[in-house]
């Protein structure tokens, strides 16, 4: 709500405004980080376990500063590869927070993935992704005229009937992958789970994920890691109207990665030609990874938004230093 005075019939208009957005229908989107190989896990339960051994990722990412009730999101997970089982376990946390209310949504997962070796050269990893999602608004936090007008207003703004609401859901991915090259396709909400603060029947669309690259440049010493690579990726996501494709390319030389992604270009239809172009930057030795990464937007709203920018912090580690096993790498970067 305005933190201005509005007269009275502008007052119920608002209300009445605000009551609808809840009771109907309405499409939504999940929120995308720029990073997608920053955060595995919440790419698709397929990355559960494709490390070493253990894998702890811290991320945060804050969208369009300039723009009141900015849009935050926080992620954390932990993951873990079982050698003796070629199999993957991964533990999931998201929170996504939008506006003066602090419209909310929070997701509690556990995912599992096997890792299959095909032939000589392909590896497949299909994964499963099982959580517990609530979501919820703030009521008390927003602002109506009530509240600011020295003389009051009568009526006075009552909060409307609803709590939390929460469900489970269920996710899904698969992962191909050789040497140098790797695709990947993730389906989520296929449980569609309730999302009206109502008694209304609002479901959460499907969301579909198809990614993947290659490293066309790859360079280091035997049976040492990788000194330098190139890789070029490509992210498309569709959930209910919503399109979106990104394109990018990747140069790490170590310790340092830096990256440039181009996002927004049409599939067909009148999609945005546009939306905002990413730079990144990394540090990675073994154990550690730091990535920082700005959205600037290149849309209509230029200028308004401010941006966007995410952290992202993850750090690998082994517990069993006899195990001499390892795990087949995934070529996509970290980033």
């Amino acid at each position: 709500m305005k933190d201005r005075i509005m007269p009275g019939s502008k007052r119920h208009i608002a209300v009445f405004v605000f009551i609808i957005l809840f009771c109907l229908p309405g499409i939504s989107q999940d929120p995308r980080f720029s990073q997608f190989y920053a955060n595995p896990l919440y790419l698709g339960p397929s990355f559960a376990g494709a490390t070493e051994e253990n894998r702890l990722i811290m991320n945060y990412r804050n969208q369009w500063p300039q723009i009141p009730g900015v849009f935050l999101t926080y992620s954390f997970s932990f993951d873990k590869y079982f050698a003796n089982f070629n199999s993957g376990v991964g533990f999931l946390a998201t929170h996504d927070r939008a506006g003066s209310g602090r419209l909310s949504n929070t997701n509690l997962g556990v995912q599992y993935s096997y890792n299959i070796q095909a032939n000589r050269w392909l590896y497949v990893r299909p994964g499963v992704h099982f959580y517990y999602t609530q979501r919820g608004l703030d009521f008390y936090r927003l602002v109506f005229n009530d509240q600011i007008n020295p003389g009051g207003t009568n009526p006075g703004i009552e909060q409307p009937p609803f709590e939390n609401v929460s469900d489970i859901d269920f996710g899904t991915s698969i992962l191909a992958y050789t040497e140098k090259a790797w695709l990947g396709v993730t389906v989520d909400h296929l449980l569609r789970p309730q999302q009206s603060l109502y008694a209304n029947d609002s479901r959460v669309p499907i969301k579909v994920a198809v990614y993947g690259g290659a490293q066309i440049i790859k360079r280091g010493r035997l049976l040492k890691p990788i000194e330098e690579s190139l890789t070029v990726a490509f992210h498309y996501g569709m959930q209910d109207k919503f399109m979106q494709i990104d394109l990018g390319v990747y140069w790490f030389k170590t310790p340092l990665v830096f990256g440039f992604w181009y996002r927004g270009i049409p599939t067909f239809g009148n999609y945005p030609k546009w939306d905002a172009l990413i730079l990144l930057v990394g540090y990675k030795t073994d154990q550690l990874h730091v990535g920082y990464s700005y959205d600037f937007t290149i849309s209509k709203l230029l200028g308004a938004t401010g941006g966007s920018h995410e952290v992202s912090l993850m750090f690998e580690f082994t517990t069993n230093k006899k195990r001499k096993r390892k795990i087949h790498a995934i070529p996509c970067p970290e980033f």
